[in-house]
């Protein structure tokens, strides 16, 4: 095995692979409940106060169209290259956010659907939700809420 070299100096192989496992451990690491870094949120004005995964998950996949009553849920997207939306993507739509392009890719092309607006802040998701009655959005656990309802994951 050659050794690594930086600017002249030697490292230790073994040094190089436990700064690997450690940095592996660390990205590995399931966060508890609570702790997903998002926060599912929508209108004031909404009745629904509570959302299985799997109904978030079709309400953004388009799946369901309607609440409970009879509202258009209009569900709205972070850019793709935001870490709430890939924390998002995994925890409840249980896929990356590359897969998710995908999906609506065949979606588009299939004639079946178009996917969610995609909103270019947490502020627009914020904005957005409050001032329509059937939006369903996400946000970081630490976004300012501006009247914004958290819906709580079951």
């Amino acid at each position: 095995m050659l050794p690594f070299r930086s600017s002249g100096t030697r490292r230790a192989p073994t040094t190089v692979v436990v700064c690997l496992a450690l940095a592996f451990a660390l990205v590995m690491t399931p966060r508890a409940e609570g702790a997903s870094g998002y926060r599912i949120i929508t209108s004031p004005d909404n009745p629904t106060a509570e959302l299985s995964r799997g109904q978030a998950a079709d309400m953004f996949l388009k799946h369901v169209t309607t609440w409970p009553d009879g509202e258009r849920v209009i569900p709205v997207d972070l850019p793709a290259a935001s870490p709430v939306r890939a924390a998002f993507s995994e925890g409840v739509l249980e896929r990356s956010v590359v897969a998710q392009k995908s999906y609506w890719q065949q979606q588009i092309f299939s004639g079946r659907g178009v996917p969610p607006v995609e909103l270019d802040s947490e502020e627009a998701v914020v904005r957005f939700v409050v001032s329509h009655p059937g939006a369903i959005g996400y946000v970081s656990d630490r976004a300012e809420l501006e009247g914004a309802k958290v819906l709580s994951l079951r």
